[in-house]
């Protein structure tokens, strides 16, 4: 008889890769929902960065431009009209605040809160 046991055993093995496979699987169900924010931000910034401020911006021309990213980078949610532009003195806000859902099993899906603010001059 051995006087000490060696190894692992099955159960002890389960409970090491079960977690570890949970937070991989929870991983790879939200990566597509960070890769999809990614393309809002770097479609906000785009905007911000091809429009000019000054007196004439306005609202109109700021949306055709956002529409324009969005079709793009090809990104179907949000739509470009849920971004919130809002004017503050002489700047410009754009705001895209919205949440997305990465579905686990079954009824079981993880809930994102996203919000992405660029200003535009100021």
């Amino acid at each position: 008889m051995y006087e000490r046991q060696r190894g692992i055993t099955f159960v002890g093995w389960l409970v090491m890769i079960v977690p570890i496979a949970l937070v991989a699987y929870a991983g790879m169900r939200v990566a597509p929902v960070y890769l999809n924010y990614m393309k809002v931000a770097r479609a906000l910034d785009a905007t911000a960065s091809n429009v000019r401020s000054d007196d004439s911006l306005n609202r109109e021309a700021i949306r055709t431009t956002l529409i324009r990213h969005f079709e793009i980078d090809s990104i179907e949610y949000p739509m470009a009209n849920d971004v919130s532009i809002q004017r503050e003195g002489r700047a410009w806000t754009l705001e895209a605040k919205y949440e997305d859902t990465a579905p686990l099993f079954a009824n079981l899906s993880l809930l994102l809160s996203f919000d992405k603010v660029v200003h535009i001059g100021g």
